[in-house]
């Protein structure tokens, strides 16, 4: 669901970045208002792309954006890592990649609706980057898009069948100078038992019956579902798009969800169902083989204050069983939690970015670290509320089960990440000897001062 952003000046920077991309404003940070004024103009072709001179500015612009130091880039490198997504793109469409026209709409849509919500209107968002009409701002970031999602697609392909075996993994690891093994920063396992408050029965009833209401006035009255879900949703993730998801069977969406989905006919709307999430109606737009676009609205029954009170006092007694050696931690959690996801191994937490259960200090969510970065292994937290991005409340402990001081990297302990240092060297590898051939393969022209770079790839076919 939706990643709310977290200040004005995020924003700031969102919006001036996508204003370069889309009308090419020649911006160099390292360049002064003295400086002589670039004339822009194609400066490399790559099959069927062209690369201009503003081009190169913008990369810088987007750099910026994320945070990068751009003071020891030289447009040369630049030109490079271009040329790279050109030929990426490029392939994908001789190798046809498919890449349905919904797909680069329902990011485009996406976008747009984050601007509007920004900005305030269509028209405010059309203004800002300069466009005359909204379908020149909606031409050019699809282009955009597009172009991205074609390169991505394809480095995905390159290294999709890339695989490591435990003896290049050893391999690997061997062949490190001593002097030269990575540091891995300290890192904690954790688990935890959360506690959600009971919802009232009539709670309950008062969305379902909302829920119908909506669906009925959807479909006998000729409401739009997509106003409904921008009005009434509570799914911060679509709301502003009304409710729009693409899916698959891959999908991954909560088992509920898709089941319901994969059940309805092309523009029929479900009755109202539960998941973790809260209730739910969904409205199938389109099928296509088994893809589908559909638009859901999300309502969350109130909690009471009460039933917050009691979730505490029950959590509290589970903390101080614990405490007092009553019960382990993790016989705590496969009796008492609430959360499906973790109280079947005894709380254990898995990694979202790693997927495996140490979470490093230095690259813990920020909220995490504070309620655990003081703890020793063994040490349980005061219970605490949570709060998802949908508003719903809980009560969790949290105890680190593991601390591991930084060190140098270990062959046994730290097997996963050298595995995946060695996977991805393989993969770049894999990715050096693809763009070889296809450079050699591909119609490239580099032009004027940029013939005099030094490239890293062979652009220049000498």
């Amino acid at each position: 669901m939706l990643l709310k952003m977290k200040s004005l000046k995020y924003i700031s920077n969102y919006l001036f970045l996508f204003a370069v991309l889309l009308f090419g404003e020649s911006i160099h940070a390292q360049e002064t208002t003295t400086a002589p004024k670039r004339i822009d103009g194609v400066v490399a072709v790559v099959g069927d792309f062209l690369i201009l001179d503003s081009d190169i500015d913008k990369t810088y612009i987007e750099l910026q954006s994320q945070g990068t130091s751009i003071k020891d880039i030289n447009r040369c490198e630049l030109l490079g890592k271009l040329l790279e997504d050109k030929l990426y793109a490029h392939q994908a469409i001789q190798d046809s990649i498919p890449l349905p026209d919904t797909e680069i709409k329902g990011v485009m849509d996406n976008q747009i609706n984050y601007m509007v919500e920004q900005l305030g209107s269509m028209e405010k968002v059309v203004k800002y980057f300069k466009k005359s009409t909204e379908e020149e701002l909606k031409t050019d970031l699809y282009d955009i898009i597009k172009i991205n999602k074609l390169a991505g697609k394809m480095q995905e392909k390159i290294v999709s069948s890339v695989e490591i075996t435990p003896e290049e993994v050893r391999t690997f690891f061997k062949s490190i100078p001593t002097e030269d093994l990575p540091t891995f920063g300290a890192e904690l396992e954790l688990a935890q038992i959360v506690i959600k408050p009971k919802v009232p029965e009539a709670e309950k009833q008062k969305v379902i019956t909302r829920l119908k209401e909506i669906k009925k006035d959807v479909q006998e009255n000729g409401s739009s579902f997509y106003s409904k879900a921008v009005l009434y949703s509570q799914d911060p993730g679509s709301r502003s798009s009304g409710g729009y998801y693409k899916m698959d069977k891959k999908t991954p969406f909560v088992k509920e969800f898709k089941d319901v989905a994969f059940s309805l006919n092309e523009g029929e709307i479900s009755e109202p169902f539960e998941t973790d999430f809260g209730y739910h109606i969904i409205y199938v737009e389109k099928i296509r083989g088994q893809e589908l676009d559909l638009r859901h609205i999300l309502l969350i029954p109130s909690t009471p204050n009460e039933s917050l009170k009691e979730a505490k006092q029950e959590i509290d007694l589970i903390r101080k069983r614990i405490l007092d050696k009553e019960i382990s931690f993790e016989e705590a959690a496969r009796n008492f939690s609430h959360e499906k996801e973790t109280k079947n191994n005894g709380g254990v937490l898995i990694n979202p970015k790693t997927f495996d259960t140490r979470f490093e200090l230095t690259k813990m969510d920020p909220s995490l670290y504070s309620m655990v970065s003081n703890l020793k292994a063994g040490e349980v937290t005061l219970p605490m509320m949570d709060e998802d991005r949908s508003g719903r409340k809980s009560y969790k402990i949290i105890m680190v089960t593991k601390s591991v001081p930084e060190h140098t990297a270990n062959y046994a302990k730290d097997y996963t990440k050298i595995k995946e240092l060695a996977l991805k060297e393989k993969q770049l590898k894999a990715i050096t000897k693809w763009s070889s051939t296809k450079i050699n393969d591909t119609y490239i022209k580099i032009n004027g001062e940029y013939r005099n770079c030094t490239f890293t790839n062979n652009w220049l076919k000498k």
